[in-house]
């Protein structure tokens, strides 16, 4: 039982591992709103690291972000976490891999595997907890912008990109406390 807990548990992180990695390239972390507007003739939508416009022709015209010191500091902590995560995330497929009964990295010590693999789980646990927290500090900025009435700038809606990086922190989360918890009934068993 303990085998397939941890197949299924490491399987859930490296697929949030993945969508994580598709999430934090994405174009679309925010859209702007077509609310108020009669005609639109352009769409703006920004991620951490450029912004584009489309035009109603279709063309697409995007630019990095000009100054590392310019942006804002909840833009800085993301792009941060986010690379935090995946490198969370890639050393915890290794030690989850190193770690598993059904590996023979580690040879016949069961104790040890099963540590190794509970340490996998913490790095999943905290590949999720820094992709929770870096999108949704981000979403929430876009709805507090959103909402002021006072915001004298283009007001943006969630983009797909947040999404995706919801789904991806759930999936780390869940697969890391599998394997913490298969980790802890290892050990009470034998």
């Amino acid at each position: 039982m303990n085998a397939i807990v941890e197949v299924v548990a490491f399987l859930l992180g490296f697929l949030g591992w993945v969508m994580v990695g598709v999430s934090l390239p994405n174009r679309y972390w925010k859209v702007s709103t077509v609310d108020g507007n009669v005609i639109t003739t352009s769409t703006i939508y920004e991620n951490l690291w450029m912004s584009c416009a489309t035009d109603s022709t279709g063309v697409h015209n995007c630019r990095d972000f000009p100054s590392l010191l310019a942006l804002s500091g909840y833009i800085q902590a993301s792009r941060a976490l986010m690379i935090a995560a995946i490198v969370m995330g890639s050393f915890g497929i290794v030690a989850t891999l190193v770690g598993m009964q059904c590996s023979k990295a580690a040879g016949e010590n069961y104790v040890l595997k099963g540590r190794i693999a509970g340490i996998g789980g913490i790095f999943f646990l905290l590949q999720g907890l820094c992709t929770m927290i870096a999108v949704s500090w981000y979403a929430f900025n876009i709805t507090q912008e959103f909402f002021d009435p006072f915001y004298p700038g283009t007001k943006y809606e969630i983009g797909e990109g947040l999404y995706i990086g919801w789904c991806s922190a759930t999936l780390a989360i869940c697969g890391g406390c599998c394997l913490i918890c298969a980790c802890k009934l290892g050990t009470t068993e034998k």
